[in-house]
């Protein structure tokens, strides 16, 4: 088997030494061994730290993706987990659909003034109380009164 010097992990993976080295210390990854006084990994570190990636991407902390790693570093994830992040971003998808609807409407407004709008102030409305209670805007605001596409 051959192992990857952490110079040749850190080219590799794109993550930097420093990082690598943070990581391992929290234990997320796991050198093998030294050759001198770098540090060497296992060809799998490649794909833990891939994972570790798309994780962060999700929104996940180190502390919840390090739980999704058995002992032996071999991805054990969540479902649960999975399921209620992706409802999570599903959410955030959704907000930022009526927020970007929102600013396109702005920016083509043919009214003199956005405040004699009617659909810009029914957006400002329902911004105004998503923000409140945390609540979801409704799916014709969020899609300029078109049916959502699944």
């Amino acid at each position: 088997m051959k192992f990857l010097d952490i110079g040749v992990l850190s080219e590799r993976s794109g993550v930097p030494p420093s990082t690598l080295r943070y990581y391992e210390e929290v234990g997320l990854i796991a050198s093998v061994g030294r050759h001198g006084l770098r540090r060497q990994y296992g060809p799998e570190t490649l794909t833990q730290l891939a994972l570790i990636s798309l994780g962060k991407t999700a929104g996940f902390s180190l502390d919840e993706i390090r739980g999704m790693f058995g002992r032996d570093g071999v991805p054990d994830v969540p479902r649960a987990m999975m399921h209620a992040r992706a409802d999570a971003l599903e959410l955030q998808i959704r907000r930022l659909v009526t927020l970007r609807n929102a600013l396109r409407h702005v920016a083509e407004c043919p009214a003199e003034s956005h405040m004699d709008c009617p659909k810009f102030q029914r957006l400002v409305r329902v911004a105004s109380h998503a923000q409140r209670s945390g609540a979801q805007p409704p799916a014709s605001v969020a899609t300029g009164g078109r049916k959502p596409r699944r």
